[in-house]
């Protein structure tokens, strides 16, 4: 999270995945000094002057219109998601001074009600640095059973998605397509540095990936995003054995404070049935709630 959001990084990035021939562009056969567009092409498809764009991918220009941003994104083909994060890292790059330091997450009392309310059924609370804030017993029995089912009661102890993910060996054997899940973590991260680019703790978690793991500096440096609200995984579960689940992140409207990934299967699949062993085998294992949501607001 460099001083102009990132916007410079992920428009050059992106304009380097796009091809002529993908945008209808043809190039006679003629040699090519870079494998995507030319930015006087992509300033030609935004209808935008190339002087202009040059300076906005050079960080140089700060105040990008909405409307610009659209023509830009329509340009380089970018989704829904991709789209919004382009407006992120704009606001960003010209906001000027950086943010406070960002409050303690904690689960709000309402988050924790339904986390209680779907015992059965796997679920964990995330931060938006994918920190596990709490998990009912089943949803640690799936995604971490070989963790201390009390750990995200104590901030310093609690365990990280993205790290487990990468740098876990239980984690990387639970997903029988790990390089989808890593993408798809990596995708929501980049969204989310986008949304909080002064965010000192998301910023150390990510040169820490960066250092540990050369799949995920791989994978950052394409500046991919993808919102991950639902998607089906196999697992590979040492105590039920193979499952395929959907995961969903349900998340408040303003999008600002901990999501609620749930994990569920098709009724009277193989898979629910191994869901609902694993349920019935945690039953009795007590996860510890939050000691401050009952009292705690959701940080922003």
């Amino acid at each position: 999270m460099d001083e102009n959001g990132g916007l410079a990084d992920f428009l050059v990035a992106r304009r380097g995945q796009v091809r002529p021939e993908d945008v209808g562009l043809r190039t006679y056969g003629e040699r090519r000094r870079v494998t995507g567009l030319r930015r006087e092409e992509l300033a030609m498809l935004a209808g935008i002057s190339a002087p202009y764009y040059a300076r906005l991918e050079q960080g140089q220009s700060r105040n990008a219109s909405r409307e610009v941003l659209d023509a830009i994104a329509r340009a380089l083909r970018l989704d829904e998601s991709e789209r919004a994060h382009l407006h992120d890292l704009a606001r960003t790059a010209g906001r000027g001074k950086p943010v406070g330091r960002p409050r303690a997450e904690r689960v709000t009392p309402a988050t924790g009600a339904l986390l209680a309310a779907i015992e059965g059924t796997p679920a964990v609370v995330l931060g938006r640095r994918s920190d596990v804030l709490a998990w009912n017993p089943p949803g640690h029995a799936l995604f971490a059973g070989h963790l201390d089912p009390g750990s995200p009661d104590e901030p310093g102890r609690r365990p990280n998605m993205a790290r487990l993910v990468f740098l876990d060996a239980h984690t990387r054997e639970l997903y029988a397509d790990w390089p989808a899940k890593a993408k798809a973590v990596v995708g929501n991260l980049r969204l989310t540095a986008g949304r909080y680019p002064d965010d000192p703790l998301l910023a150390g978690l990510i040169g820490e990936l960066t250092m540990r793991s050369a799949e995920f500096g791989a994978m950052w440096a394409d500046h991919r995003v993808l919102a991950c609200d639902v998607a089906d995984y196999e697992m590979r579960h040492p105590l039920v054995g193979t499952l395929t689940v959907t995961q969903q992140t349900l998340q408040s409207p303003q999008g600002n404070g901990p999501a609620l990934v749930v994990a569920t299967a098709a009724p009277g699949s193989p898979s629910a049935t191994a869901l609902a062993l694993l349920a019935h085998a945690t039953a009795s294992q007590a996860v510890p709630s939050p000691r401050s949501g009952a009292r705690a607001r959701t940080a922003t």
